[in-house]
């Protein structure tokens, strides 16, 4: 994340007219443009990371100990700013937006506050990032401590560029613009890409018989590194072009007072009292997954199939792209219908708006579940690398993804439920959620870091990450309807549990074709990244033809209402969907459940 903008230029000193505001783009394009943007960024994302693998390996150390450093700057942004950024300003923007500049003087204040906070920020975690790689390791080498806190001190500078992107996306998102926010991380993987790949071509790939720690150059660390933190710096810096579309005057402007501060902070104190605790948290998984780095270097043979940091991360990544892609987007965009519903004195249309964002999401997120866990083995083999332990290393990243995948619904259902508490900003709800389950999160692991050896860690944490998901939607649903009341309930559940149903047959069929390719058996699936990925696409068209297909046999209402964003954007399939939807259903199918 990350993002950054300047004022348009103003020629011969007279300030240019601020245009009327654009009206707003529909939902339906707001949501393909995020989703598309999603996406290609995901996609690019899962290029990224499998081409890291055949980089510096998966399960290795050089692997474990990048991931460490170059995920701690993301962790601590949001550990600092970044529920701040992501929720608490989105409402204030809005309101600002309704004054005479349309919130001009107002978002300049902002973004001169984000850059002068992050800048000062930046600068101390970086001088600090010895103790703090320190402090997050546990029975490290003085040698692994010494790379990572090299690592650190190239990737810390990512926590200012974060904070950029965030609050000028922000803005785009409080003036409409949805689409640049979700598609600047491309430009972000494309480097990263082009910097991994130029590392393949001085270094070469990752093989099994050598000494990572013993052969590394501080021109590989420079490379690799670096290379991270610049694809981070252009995703903030593109931002600043679309700024310009918005008709806003923006320019330093160091008069935080008047800013509204003192209501922000009242608000915002509850926000960050949570990102802390949930980032907390997040640091602390991790100080107790590196356990399995060390305990895997003491191994004669076989740590190929110890699951470490980079396995736990992949791992993740892959489980929240359709996350990302479906439920985030549509979220997003739904967070403001629900913040103007609160402003304008409409919380009647809450619980509708609750309702359909959850019963849409069902469709793609309950499949993508079902997918994960029958694809596991060729998904993980995916970010194995190239060398001989490829397919060990593939196969333990398989094993975290059906421990997380069946968590994952829950993740999304907890995401759409926690947006009605900030839309009436209300943090601290969503404070008192997180608190609760990162205490029981925090137990949990720090008891089987006691009990479980270290090579079996990540696999713990793994399935912690699934039942702490589960039990966040629960407690955020009941929350919910003891304040808003009864959100359909019922035919919410209906719709997960009809096509949970049909994502199950289609998970059968996938897993006959995953069967007859060797999926079960070491066999072509897991014979190099080009079979893994053949397989993917092979079973994946299965599973998702029979899926749409039982869905249309159903007549299922969600499922028009998962596609019209893309039906509207594609004639032919637009046409489809009209002649469909005027076919009348049967009696009882579009009342209420």
């Amino acid at each position: 994340m990350s993002s950054s903008e300047r004022p348009a230029a103003e020629a011969g000193g007279v300030e240019p007219e601020i245009p009327d505001a654009p009206a707003p783009q529909s939902n339906s394009r707001a949501y393909a443009l995020m989703a598309s943007g999603t996406t290609v960024s995901r996609v690019l994302g899962f290029a990224r990371t499998a081409l890291l693998a055949v980089a510096i390996g998966s399960n290795t150390p050089i692997g474990d100990i990048f991931e460490k450093a170059n995920v701690i700057p993301t962790i601590i942004f949001m550990l600092v700013a970044g529920g701040i950024f992501n929720v608490v300003l989105v409402p204030q923007l809005i309101k600002a937006s309704k004054n005479a500049d349309r919130g001009s003087a107002y978002t300049s204040k902002l973004i001169t506050l984000t850059v002068t906070f992050m800048a000062a920020a930046t600068i101390l975690l970086t001088l600090l990032a010895g103790p703090i790689i320190s402090a997050l390791t546990v029975g490290w080498s003085e040698p692994m401590l010494a790379l990572a806190t090299a690592f650190a001190y190239w990737c810390l500078p990512q926590v200012f560029f974060y904070g950029v992107y965030s609050v000028v996306g922000q803005v785009l998102n409080a003036h409409g613009r949805f689409g640049w926010f979700m598609w600047a991380p491309v430009v972000n993987n494309i480097v990263q890409i082009a910097v991994i790949g130029t590392y393949i071509g001085l270094f070469g790939a990752f093989r099994a018989d050598t000494d990572q720690l013993a052969e590394w150059t501080t021109a590989q660390t420079v490379l690799l590194a670096g290379g991270s933190t610049l694809g981070i710096a252009l995703q903030a810096l593109v931002l600043f072009a679309p700024l310009r579309t918005t008709g806003l005057r923006i320019r330093p402007n160091f008069r935080f007072r008047g800013m509204g501060l003192t209501h922000v902070g009242k608000i915002a104190a509850w926000t960050l009292a949570s990102m802390m605790v949930g980032n907390l948290a997040s640091l602390l998984y991790s100080r107790i997954a590196s356990e399995a780095t060390a305990a895997r270097e003491s191994l004669s043979a076989g740590g190929a199939s110890v699951a470490g940091e980079y396995a736990l991360n992949t791992s993740q990544l892959i489980t929240v792209l359709p996350h990302s892609i479906f439920a985030l987007s549509l979220a997003t965009v739904i967070f403001n219908e629900l913040t103007r519903a609160f402003h304008d004195d409409r919380a009647h249309d809450v619980p509708a708006l609750l309702s359909k964002g959850l019963r849409t999401t069902a469709v793609p997120i309950v499949f993508a579940s079902v997918a994960i866990v029958v694809l596991a083995g060729p998904l993980g083999r995916l970010f194995g690398g190239t060398s001989v332990d490829a397919a060990a290393a593939g196969a333990a990243i398989g094993q975290l993804l059906l421990l997380t995948a069946l968590g994952l619904p829950f993740k999304s259902a907890h995401f759409f439920l926690i947006r009605v508490f900030y839309a009436q900003e209300d943090t601290k709800t969503p404070m008192l959620i997180q608190t609760a389950i990162a205490v029981v999160g925090l137990i949990a692991a720090f008891t089987m870091a006691a009990l479980i050896p270290p090579t079996n860690i990540v696999m713990g944490i793994a399935l912690l990450y699934g039942a702490t998901n589960v039990l966040s939607a629960i407690l955020a649903h009941f929350l919910v309807v003891r304040r808003h009341g009864d959100y359909g309930v019922g035919r919410v559940v209906d719709t997960y549990i009809r096509v949970g149903w049909f994502a199950l047959i289609a998970g059968a069929a996938g897993s006959v074709a995953l069967w007859l390719l060797g999926g079960f058996s070491f066999g072509f699936a897991f014979s190099g990244i080009f079979p893994a990925v053949a397989t993917l696409a092979i079973c994946g068209v299965v599973m998702i033809v029979v899926y749409l297909l039982l869905l249309k046999a159903a007549r299922l209402e969600e499922l028009d209402e998962f596609i019209g964003p893309l039906a509207r954007r594609i004639p032919d399939l637009s046409r489809r969907r009209a002649s469909a939807k005027a076919t009348p259903r049967r009696r009882g199918e579009d009342g209420p459940r």
